[in-house]
């Protein structure tokens, strides 16, 4: 049997992803999303394996999938499909305005939907097939 887990308080989880093209995903979450690069590993040149961004409540750390000099010249399709079995929700005050940005950033966004447990939620994959989910409780909904 185990023992119970602490009483010590979770204040936050931070995901990492293994991304293909550093510079691109730093793009996008900072550029479209609106996150802010607190750190990166050291650069060689302009360019770094790893980087923490930060929006609002939200962190999430990025690591290249490859070191530079054994990374292939295109993305390995098969890896990013696999992606599709991770989501990243993020709770949010409007999802119907994130919908509204992105697609006036010519961002692929799939249209807003109401679940049965009482979320509004927006959904889109992000440059490494990752999907993402801005939500916010539907008004006056009762959740389980």
């Amino acid at each position: 049997m185990t023992s119970p887990a602490p009483q010590s308080r979770l204040h936050a989880l931070t995901p990492l992803l293994q991304v293909f093209d550093m510079p691109r995903a730093v793009s996008f979450y900072c550029d479209v999303l609106g996150f802010t690069l607190v750190t990166t590993s050291s650069p060689v040149g302009n360019e770094y394996d790893w980087a923490m961004l930060r929006r609002d409540g939200a962190t999430l750390m990025l690591n290249t999938m490859f070191e530079r000099d054994e990374r292939p010249a295109a993305a390995d399709a098969a890896r990013t499909l696999a992606h599709c079995d991770t989501i990243l929700y993020l709770d949010c005050e409007d999802a119907d305005a994130w919908h509204a940005h992105l697609k006036a950033s010519s961002w692929p966004v799939k249209e807003p939907e109401d679940t049965f447990y009482g979320m509004r939620q927006v959904y889109f994959r992000d440059p490494d097939g990752y999907e993402l989910c801005f939500q916010h409780p539907i008004q006056g909904a009762k959740r389980g």
